[in-house]
C-alpha cells in the first residue's frame, strides 16, 4: 500500500552522504535504500526509495569507501554485491571449496570489516571472510555452532517444519561483530545458543555462553554491540520466545568477556529484546529495541524507559546512530524506517541524571550544524493525491522498428462491431471466427514484440523460409558467422521488435519435450557491429546494430572476452549433461514402445519380460531424479539442494553475474557442478553400457509376434 508506512525491516544501516542514506532489507519485499531526510519540497516520497536486490530483504551495507557499491542478502544465505548506480548485482555467497553443504539462516550474519574497506564477514555454520570484496572468501573458523545434527534433517526426523523458501534452518550463525579497536576480535552468536569469540583472527575460538547468568539454552543470540568508545565492552542481545520464553535478555561486559551481567530484567521492559546501541559520544547512553517498542537507558542500562513519543510499540529489529547528523535510526516490524532526529537531548540528561537535568527551570541543548540549503522541487508528481502513477518504461534490449505494408484491401472490421449485433452475428458467423482468430494473434504477436527475448525465439534454420506472418531474423559477425536466429511474429504497418544480442545458446536438461523445435538464447554476444538481416516472405533487408558496453561502468574492470570464453568453456560441460539426460528420455520412449510389444507376446514372455521392464525403468527414474526430483502428487517442500541442476545454476549463476573470468569463490562452485557432470555422465554412460545394452540384446534375441495371422473366414454358399 504506497500510501502507508507498515514496511517490515530486518536491519537498518547509514552512510555519511548529505544528506545522509538509510539502508535495509524488508520481509519478502527485497532491499531498500533511500534518504533520512531530503533537500527537496514535499517531504520523502516513495520516488526516493530505490530497490537494490530482490529476494525477502536482510541486512544491506553499504560500502564505506564508496556507497555506490554494497552487500544485500535474500533468504538462504544468497548475498550479493549491487552497483546502485547501473542496478547491476553479482551473486558472491561463500562457496565450500570441497562441495560441502553450507547452512544459512533465514536470516544470515553479514558485517563489513571495520578494518578494511573491501572488507566482509559472512556465516553459515562457519564465518567466511573476505578481503577483496566477496570475489574470495576464507573459512576462519570451524562450526561454531553445536551441530546438532537432529535439527538439521527435519525432512527425515521432523522437527522443524520445513518451509519452500529454506526459511527453517538451524544450527547457524546469526550475527558475526569484528571488532573496531582489534582486527584479531571477532565475535559470533549462534542460532542455538553459543556465543564465541576469537582472539587470534580465528586461529582459536572460546565459546563464553556458559558466563552469562541466567541465559537459556540454545536460545538466538541475534546480535552482538561492540563499544566505539571502550575495547573491552560489548553487549549481546539473547531471545528465547520460540520457547515461549518473553523475558527480556540483554548481556554486558566490560572486560571482553571475562565477566558478564544482565542488564535488563523483566520488571522495566514488557518486550522479549531484538536489538541494542550504545551511543558513541556519551557511553552511559542506551537504546533497546524490543518487541513492544524503544526504551533507552541514560545511565548504562540500570533503568530504563519507555520512549511513547510519536512512535507505536512495534518490534525494534535494529538500530544505528547517524553520528554526523545525531540521528538515532530504527529498522521497525511494522512501522518501516523510523528517525529520531538529534538525539542531543538525551545526552544531555545522560550527562547529568534525569532528575537533576529536569529540575531545571530553563535548558538549551547544543544543536547540530545548520547548512544554508536550497530546496529544489518534487520528484515525480507534486499532486499524487491517493495514487502514484508508473509510466511504460523504454526496453533496454536491442529494438528494431520493422514496417509491414498492410494489404491493399480494407481489413475487416466487423469482428468487433457485431459484438453488440446479434443478426449480424449469425450472418456473419464464419467471417468472424477468421478476424477473431486473426484479431487474436495480432495482439500475441503485439505482446511478444514489446517483450525481450526469452527464449521464445524458432529455428528456421532447417525450413526454406521463415513461417507465414513471420519475420526470421540473423544476426552475422564481421567475419561472416551466423550467431544467431530467431523469429517474431509481424502485423501490418510499424512493428517494434526487441531483442537482448545474444549468442544461438545452448538446451539444458529438461523433462519437457518442445513440441516446435526452438533455438534457445545463450551468451551475450560481445561488443562490437553486427549485420542483421530480416527475411519476411519474399522480401528481404538488412541493417547494421553496434553493441557498445553500459557507459557508467569502468571498462578496465570488464573483460568481455574472458567471461565469453568461461561461459563457452562451462557450456561444454552443460551440453555433456543434456546430452546423457536426452538419452535417458530416449530410452524412457523406447520403453514405452517395447512393453507394448512384450504385453501382447505369450505369457511366458510377457511376464518375465515385464519385470526386466520394470527394474530397467526404475533405473533410469533413479538416474532422472538425480538431474531433478520428479513433481510430487500433492504440494509439498522437497528439498533439491543436492540435485545436479542445482549445482549448474549455482556455477551459471556466477558466470552470468561476473564482469569477466568467474572469481575465485565462482570457480569453486563451477568446479563442483563440473565435477558432478562428470559423474553424472559417466554413471549414464555406464548404465547404457552394462544395463540398458543387455536388456535390448535380450528383446531384440526374443521370437516375437509382432503380426497377427489371420485365417480366411468361410461364409455360407
Amino acid at each position: 500500500v504506497p500510501n502507508l508506512p507498515i514496511g517490515q525491516f530486518y536491519h537498518v544501516d547509514v552512510d555519511d552522504d548529505f544528506p545522509y542514506n538509510v539502508y535495509g532489507g524488508m520481509q519478502d519485499n527485497g532491499s531498500w535504500v533511500g534518504p533520512g531526510y531530503v533537500l527537496k519540497r514535499g517531504g520523502i516520497r516513495n520516488y526516493d526509495w530505490q530497490e537494490l536486490y530482490f529476494g525477502d530483504g536482510f541486512d544491506v551495507a553499504p560500502r564505506r569507501d564508496d556507497n555506490r557499491y554494497g552487500y544485500a542478502m535474500s533468504q538462504g544465505g544468497n548475498v550479493a554485491m549491487w552497483d546502485r548506480e547501473t542496478g547491476r548485482t553479482e551473486s558472491i555467497q561463500p562457496q565450500h571449496p570441497d562441495g560441502e553443504k553450507l547452512r544459512y539462516s533465514w536470516n544470515a550474519a553479514l558485517a563489513l570489516d571495520p578494518n578494511e574497506d573491501c572488507g566482509l564477514y559472512f556465516g553459515s555454520q562457519y564465518v567466511h571472510h573476505s578481503t577483496d570484496c566477496g570475489q574470495s572468501w576464507m573459512m576462519i573458523s570451524p562450526d561454531l555452532t553445536t551441530n546438532d545434527t537432529i535439527k538439521q534433517d527435519q525432512s527425515k526426523t521432523g522437527g522443524l517444519t520445513l518451509d519452500i523458501t529454506g526459511a527453517e534452518n538451524h544450527t547457524t550463525i546469526l550475527c558475526i561483530a569484528p571488532s573496531p579497536h582489534d582486527s584479531n576480535v571477532i565475535w559470533a552468536g549462534t542460532d542455538d545458543g553459543n556465543l564465541q569469540v576469537t582472539k587470534d583472527g580465528g586461529e582459536s575460538w572460546t565459546n563464553l555462553i556458559s558466563l552469562l547468568p541466567s541465559c537459556p539454552k540454545n536460545a538466538f543470540i541475534p546480535q552482538i554491540e561492540i563499544s566505539k568508545k571502550n575495547k573491552g565492552e560489548v553487549f549481546v542481545v539473547v531471545n528465547n520466545y520460540r520457547m515461549n520464553d518473553w523475558s527480556a535478555y540483554l548481556y554486558h561486559t566490560k572486560d571482553n568477556g571475562a565477566t558478564w551481567r544482565r542488564i535488563v530484567n523483566d520488571n522495566q521492559v514488557a518486550g522479549f529484546v531484538c536489538s541494542v546501541v550504545q551511543d558513541p559520544v556519551v557511553e552511559d547512553l542506551l537504546f533497546l529495541g524490543t518487541d513492544v517498542g524503544l526504551y533507552f537507558s541514560l545511565d548504562h542500562g540500570r533503568n530504563w524507559h519507555k520512549w511513547e513519543k510519536g512512535l507505536p510499540p512495534v518490534q525494534i529489529r535494529d538500530m544505528k546512530i547517524q553520528e554526523t547528523h545525531d540521528d538515532l535510526v530504527l529498522g521497525t516490524f511494522g512501522r518501516s524506517f523510523w528517525i529520531l532526529d538529534d538525539i542531543e537531548p538525551l545526552r544531555a540528561m545522560s550527562r547529568e541524571s534525569m532528575k537533576s537535568f529536569m529540575d531545571k527551570p530553563f535548558a538549551v541543548m547544543t544543536p547540530n550544524t545548520a547548512y544554508k540549503t536550497e530546496y529544489r522541487s518534487y520528484n515525480g508528481i507534486r499532486f499524487i493525491a491517493q495514487g502514484e502513477f508508473v509510466g511504460d518504461n523504454r526496453t533496454s534490449a536491442a529494438l528494431f522498428t520493422i514496417w509491414n505494408k498492410p494489404d491493399d484491401k480494407k481489413e475487416d472490421t466487423d469482428s468487433d462491431d457485431s459484438k453488440d449485433d446479434k443478426k449480424s452475428k449469425k450472418s456473419k458467423k464464419s467471417k468472424k471466427k477468421k478476424s477473431k482468430k486473426g484479431s487474436k494473434k495480432n495482439e500475441q504477436a503485439d505482446e511478444k514484440n514489446e517483450s525481450e527475448d526469452k527464449g521464445k525465439d524458432a529455428d528456421d534454420k532447417k525450413s526454406k523460409g521463415p513461417k507465414k506472418g513471420e519475420v526470421r531474423i540473423t544476426c552475422i559477425d564481421k567475419q561472416g558467422d551466423t550467431l544467431r536466429t530467431f523469429s517474431r511474429k509481424l502485423k501490418p504497418g510499424f512493428n517494434r521488435v526487441s531483442w537482448n544480442p545474444d549468442t544461438k545458446g545452448i538446451s539444458y536438461p529438461s523433462k519437457n519435450t518442445p513440441k516446435e523445435k526452438r533455438e534457445p538464447g545463450g551468451m551475450p554476444i560481445l561488443p562490437g557491429d553486427y549485420k542483421m538481416v530480416f527475411e519476411y516472405g519474399d522480401h528481404k533487408d538488412s541493417t547494421n546494430l553496434t553493441v557498445a558496453l553500459d557507459p557508467r561502468i569502468d571498462p578496465s574492470i570488464v573483460d568481455t572476452e574472458a567471461k565469453y570464453n568461461a561461459m563457452s568453456d562451462y557450456n561444454k560441460s552443460i551440453k555433456a549433461a543434456t546430452q546423457a539426460y536426452d538419452n535417458l528420455k530416449k530410452a524412457k520412449k523406447s520403453l514405452s514402445l517395447y512393453k507394448k510389444i512384450i504385453d501382447v507376446q505369450e505369457d511366458s514372455i510377457s511376464k518375465d519380460y515385464g519385470k526386466k521392464h520394470t527394474a530397467i525403468s526404475g533405473m533410469i527414474d533413479s538416474i532422472m531424479n538425480l538431474y531433478m526430483l520428479p513433481e510430487p502428487k500433492k504440494p509439498q517442500y522437497q528439498d533439491d539442494s543436492n540435485t545436479l541442476m542445482t549445482k549448474i545454476w549455482g556455477g551459471r549463476r556466477f558466470l552470468g553475474t561476473s564482469y569477466g573470468a568467474p572469481s575465485p569463490n565462482g570457480t569453486h562452485a563451477i568446479n563442483t557442478a563440473e565435477r558432478e557432470i562428470k559423474e553424472m555422465v559417466t554413471t549414464v554412460n555406464t548404465f547404457f553400457s552394462e544395463d540398458w545394452q543387455p536388456y535390448v540384446e535380450d528383446i531384440k534375441s526374443l521370437p516375437m509376434k509382432i503380426f497377427e495371422e489371420y485365417e480366411p473366414v468361410e461364409i455360407k454358399e
